[in-house]
């Protein structure tokens, strides 16, 4: 049996998105580090599973060349484009507290390529990231105007001081900017923007790619209470046991395949019950609740896509529209996969 990834969300002709991450002397490294590797390891995951790369990588700056937070030299960086390709994500990361001037000459060139670029933004794909003290940078170059944000924990009284404006949001992982044109997206502090990036890639990638990206990491996903919920794809894979991540993978990558828990033992080479015992132990999940709720997953996103209640069935490996209708109600009680009733048909 084929272990597969799911299907991009992207279409096939779509041109993949330019990623420009811009660099200021003594940007934090983790800040770019982390997110620029998450993007090109689901290139890989795409690559490897026949599909053309979904990211392109730059590094931009006023400069040719700066010096990184801990002092690494950063050379052949691209200048600032005149204008974005569609479709553009503009990545701004902070710098350490006692580095951060805004009145620099650096952030000072940066502000005007910023503020030049802030009509494109919402249009064609355009977005701004920022991770940790870039939020700075953008309030300072009036990009936040009326959004919801937030940045590092010890910078939000700082961002809200230099854009009144925003709305500064406390205690968050990652924040998106979606009741308007879902332009801004914006990360606390540092290692927070590789669990934006990981959700980035969800969107643009599919679930499947993402988990396959935070397994390679070993990284857990972060969420706070009001942080936009796990899929079921990424919610039970925080555990570092590859037996469970080879039999998750499969599942995921085959939700409509003829699943039993024996089955599913054979790939994590042991026994039924051991391996019922290892899935509450280390994913919090029995194992056939957590192939239900992957199928529950695939359906709801069929039927998304335009299929009716007993195609989405037979997609996500449901016997019956009923099997899927009495699955989807079981899970009513605690909400429902979309949050509403299934189609009459």
């Amino acid at each position: 049996m084929k272990n597969t990834l799911a299907h991009s969300p992207r279409p096939e002709d779509a041109p993949p998105v330019e990623v420009l991450f811009l660099l200021l002397p003594h940007s934090l490294v983790l800040d770019w580090a982390g997110p620029a590797e998450a993007l090109r390891l689901a290139n890989q995951a795409l690559q490897r599973a026949g599909q053309p790369p979904r990211f392109r990588l730059r590094f931009v700056g006023p400069q040719p060349q700066t010096t990184g937070s801990v002092g690494v030299q950063l050379a052949g960086l691209e200048p600032l484009p005149e204008s974005l390709a569609a479709p553009s994500w503009v990545v701004l990361v902070g710098s350490p507290d006692e580095t951060l001037d805004l009145d620099d000459a650096a952030s000072r060139a940066a502000t005007h390529w910023l503020r030049r670029l802030a009509g494109s933004l919402g249009q064609d794909g355009n977005r701004l990231i920022t991770v940790c003290a870039g939020a700075l940078l953008a309030g300072h170059a009036g990009l936040l105007a009326g959004r919801r944000v937030t940045t590092h924990h010890l910078e939000l009284d700082r961002l809200a001081a230099i854009e009144p404006a925003c709305d500064v949001l406390r205690n968050r992982v990652f924040v998106l900017d979606d009741g308007r044109d879902g332009a801004v997206l914006s990360s606390a502090g540092i290692t927070t923007g590789v669990d934006l990036a990981l959700h980035l890639v969800a969107q643009s990638c599919g679930d499947a790619v993402a988990a396959r990206v935070a397994q390679t990491m070993v990284v857990a996903l972060r969420r706070g209470p009001q942080d936009p919920e796990l899929s079921p794809f990424l919610a039970y894979r925080n555990h570092l046991h590859p037996a469970l991540h080879r039999v998750q993978d499969a599942v995921s990558g085959q939700p409509a395949h003829d699943w039993t828990l024996p089955a599913m033992a054979d790939i994590a080479c042991t026994s039924p019950r051991h391996l019922n015992r290892l899935f509450v132990e280390h994913a919090g999940i029995a194992p056939l609740q957590y192939l239900r709720r992957i199928r529950l997953a695939v359906a709801q996103a069929a039927l998304h896509s335009g299929h009716n209640v007993t195609q989405a069935a037979a997609l996500s490996g449901f016997s019956s529209d009923t099997q899927l209708r009495r699955a989807w109600h079981q899970f009513q009680r605690t909400g429902t996969p979309s949050g509403r009733e299934l189609p009459a048909s």
